[in-house]
């Protein structure tokens, strides 16, 4: 039967020689990430401003630019309108707005009469939700809180795995990715909200699961081929785990990039943040984490650690 493969079976790609490349380009592009945070921020969402959310269903395909047209001329801040599910689907989003809970609930009596008036057929009010400001920073603790728990157990897990040296160059790589995602949501200013969150918490599972990938075979090496030099082990293993992780990156690409084209606006950034997540992922496996292990020096059969760059003695 044909078998596809996007990549030979046996390869023999020097990756670990490109580590001062890729460390230099991965710190540029991280310290980059953080300034454009510092400076520009984040375009979070009502879930993290606070603000109204009004789910409706018109009779019929709905008209996204007369629903904008109405709900923009009531003044009320930023609104942003956005289809999802069938045609006749909205969802209208306004910012928070001064004078407390009293004041969001003005805004959808605003928002239902001026809909009810100008848009000219029946409309159904399915879901209204008010976010204050004390919940939404509470969203914003809890949202960052739990990126933090998460890159923390990662750190126990492989610590307790395999040896602190795998620990350390899985975090690094994780926060790497972490990073680099908040950077690129900062660049373009797409919406930050709770979705984010969850895909950045789904990245750092999926950028893990890479990194134990590459892991594992590095440690099978080490025991396996007891004199070989630790960089010529270390590109032995990413090779080795290659096809596999070509194979899993592109399956998944795939997948998010069907639901970014058909899926809708409402889950466009969360597949946005995935499919970077992904491409970012792999890389990192690959470029920062396999090579770190070089940096840090590993156990060459669990006893002694192993200088950097030096053959298959055993330290001591």
């Amino acid at each position: 039967m044909f078998r596809l493969k996007l990549v030979p079976e046996t390869t023999t790609i020097k990756f670990i020689a490109f580590r001062k490349a890729s460390f230099l380009l991965s710190t540029l592009f991280a310290v980059g990430s953080l300034l454009l945070f510092a400076v520009a921020g984040l375009n979070y969402g009502i879930d993290f401003r606070g603000g109204t959310m009004v789910e409706i269903g018109t009779q019929g395909p709905a008209d996204l630019t007369r629903i904008r047209a109405i709900a923009s001329a009531l003044e009320l801040g930023d609104v942003q309108v956005q289809s999802f599910g069938q045609p006749e689907d909205v969802l209208i989003r306004v910012e928070q707005q001064s004078g407390g809970e009293k004041a969001q609930q003005a805004v959808v009596a605003t928002l239902k009469a001026a809909l009810d008036q100008e848009y000219g057929s029946p409309i159904n009010y399915r879901r209204v939700e008010v976010v204050g400001p004390k919940i939404s920073g509470e969203l914003v603790e809890a949202g960052t809180l739990a990126v933090v728990l998460a890159v923390i157990a990662m750190l126990v897990y492989i610590w307790f795995r395999f040896e602190w040296q795998f620990s350390v160059g899985a975090v690094v790589a994780l926060l790497h990715d972490v990073v680099l995602t908040i950077g690129i949501f900062s660049l373009l200013q797409l919406e930050f909200n709770l979705s984010i969150i969850a895909a950045i918490l789904t990245i750092v599972g999926y950028s893990m699961n890479d990194t134990v990938v590459v892991y594992d075979r590095v440690r099978e090496n080490l025991r396996k081929y007891k004199k070989m030099p630790l960089q010529d082990l270390l590109n032995l293993s990413v090779n080795e785990t290659l096809a596999r992780t070509a194979m899993t990156s592109l399956t998944t690409l795939l997948a998010l990039l069907a639901l970014y084209i058909f899926g809708g606006e409402v889950i466009r950034g969360f597949t946005f943040a995935m499919i970077w997540g992904v491409v970012v992922g792999t890389y990192s496996s690959i470029f920062i984490a396999a090579p770190l292990l070089l940096v840090l020096g590993v156990k060459r059969d669990w006893s002694g650690l192993q200088p950097a760059g030096a053959g298959g003695k055993k330290a001591g």
